[in-house]
Formats: structure tokens, C-alpha cells, sequence
């Protein structure tokens, strides 16, 4: 029969469940990125997105309780993966959530045809650009005071279609 053998322990990875958002997930995923992004989305923002049809967010939920406690955002446009948003809460950092969004969501780019992996990040934001470059992304230019506060974004691509680097 399925399950966990008889007193096994449960890991950490499987104390929380990857499943997409929904709706009523709003009011969670709103404390997260209010936590985290220095010019946060609106709710309705998040709630474009789950009707738009390239667009995908994924959550990571802790199974005890159900909270919410990272998320991921990302369209799909032809052979094209645009990330666009990817929070951890404060209080659940350092558990390796953002690596598992970011292991669910390439792993779907690549079973989707997706050739490259696109994302803009914050100058400033020096974790988030250190996670992106653990996955092979590499830097392809800047965009001047792309953010609404005159922070510049660098562009940083990941080419599915290049060999993996032993």
C-alpha cells in the first residue's frame, strides 16, 4: 500500500506541498508579497493573472496547516519562459522553497518546449540574482530604471537548449 513505511520520519521537503494558486489564496500570497517586494503588486494584479492563460503561479503550502509560505509567477509565450516573480515569507527563509518553485518550474519549461528562461531582478537584489546564477542563468544587459522607484533591472536569460555544464 502507498504512504510512508511504518515510523519513518517525515522530511522537511515532505512537510509542504507544491500545488497552483488559487483565488482564495489571495489574501496568503498578498502577506507574502507585501513582506518582500519593495513596490508589491496589487490583489488585483495576482488575480489578472490566474485568468490570463500563459500565465502560471505556483505555491509551496505547508501540509499541517495549509498556509502559504512562498510562491512563484511565470508566463509561457511560445518557446519562451518569462519569470516574473518568485517569494519566499521571511519567516520560512533558508528551507530551500525558492529552490523547489524554481526545480517545479524549469522542469515544466522544459516538458512544455520552452528554449530559454527569462527574468528581470533588482540590481540591488544580490540573493536573488546568486540563486538565478545557481541555475546557470547568466547576465544579457540592463534595463535603466525599469522599476517604478528608478532602480535598474538586469536581464539575466537560461538556454534550455545548451548542454548541461558538468
Amino acid at each position: 500500500m502507498g504512504g510512508k513505511p511504518a515510523g519513518s520520519q517525515m522530511t522537511a521537503r515532505d512537510a509542504y506541498i507544491l500545488c497552483p494558486m488559487r483565488a482564495e489564496d489571495l489574501d496568503q500570497v498578498m502577506r507574502i508579497e507585501n513582506a518582500c517586494a519593495p513596490l508589491p503588486w496589487s490583489p488585483r494584479v495576482f488575480l489578472e493573472e490566474l485568468s490570463r492563460p500563459q500565465a502560471h503561479i505556483r505555491l509551496v503550502r505547508r501540509a499541517s496547516d495549509a498556509e502559504v509560505v512562498a510562491f512563484i509567477n511565470f508566463w509561457t509565450v511560445l518557446d519562451e519562459l518569462h519569470l516574473l516573480n518568485v517569494a519566499t515569507h521571511p519567516n520560512e527563509r533558508r528551507r530551500g522553497h525558492a529552490r523547489r518553485l524554481m526545480d517545479d518550474m524549469l522542469a515544466y519549461a522544459r516538458s512544455a518546449g520552452c528554449r530559454v528562461v527569462m527574468l528581470e531582478v533588482r540590481r540591488s537584489n544580490e540573493r536573488a540574482q546568486s540563486l538565478y546564477r545557481a541555475y546557470g542563468f547568466r547576465s544579457v544587459g540592463v534595463r535603466p530604471g525599469y522599476y517604478a522607484d528608478g532602480e535598474d533591472a538586469l536581464l539575466m536569460n537560461l538556454d534550455l537548449e545548451a548542454p548541461a555544464v558538468p
